[in-house]
């Protein structure tokens, strides 16, 4: 992971094209790297979720380049990468399972980390995952607490109960969620770790019963 983090940090303070040219082999063996960590995550995840299959690395890996056309920030680089393995690939819209790499002091997300579940759904996917909750919302909760090293992340939520739905219930802070995320910060010493993939492959492995849920409710009709 030396040159991944390397890259990144040195991308975060040399935000222009002429350094990224004058440092592109840096860049090549930072992709390099998480490409082939991509290739143990699908390979590891596919053995406990059957969801996963058939996924290739360009499923699951994102460009470097930011999109900057109606962004006031002209940086043209992300001082951040990731591998997000899911049913059919990043632009499914379904729930899958994110490992997450971002340089020291950079804003993105501001942490190193494990996410797992659904970032952004749909307005039908929203829909349908807060009206299971209404129905099972004890499942929801079983399923957050299983993955134990997990935090709910509610900092998308609605400060109100969303229209059409029971206020005051025991899961109204589910409901009011925005998108349906699972966050575990990486310890610092398991970046460089020679097992960092079996390690993220324990850990998300408990949160198979969440994204479960998640995807039934996504891909309901």
């Amino acid at each position: 992971m030396k040159d991944v983090m390397t890259f990144l940090n040195g991308i975060l303070v040399n935000n222009n094209r002429p350094w990224f040219q004058e440092h592109k082999d840096l860049y090549l063996k930072a992709q390099d790297k998480i490409n082939s960590l991509a290739i143990e995550l699908i390979d590891g995840i596919s053995k406990f979720d059957p969801l996963i299959k058939n996924l290739s690395v360009n499923d699951c890996t994102y460009r470097i380049y930011r999109d900057i056309r109606f962004s006031p920030d002209k940086r043209p680089y992300k001082t951040h990468m990731g591998i997000y393995v899911c049913p059919n690939g990043k632009k499914s819209g379904l729930a899958g399972y994110y490992l997450h790499f971002e340089a020291e002091g950079s804003e993105y997300l501001g942490l190193n980390g494990l996410y797992t579940g659904l970032y952004n759904p749909d307005k039908d996917s929203l829909r349908n995952i807060r009206e299971d909750i209404c129905y099972d919302g004890a499942a929801f909760e079983e399923a957050i607490k299983k993955a134990k090293n997990f935090t709910l992340d509610t900092s998308f939520s609605l400060t109100k109960t969303p229209k059409d739905f029971p206020k005051d219930t025991a899961y109204d802070y589910l409901l009011r969620l925005k998108q349906y995320n699972l966050i575990q910060v990486m310890p610092e010493d398991m970046i460089y770790d020679d097992h960092l993939i079996e390690w993220a492959l324990e850990e998300f492995k408990t949160a198979l019963e969440f994204n479960n849920l998640l995807n039934r409710a996504a891909t309901f009709n």
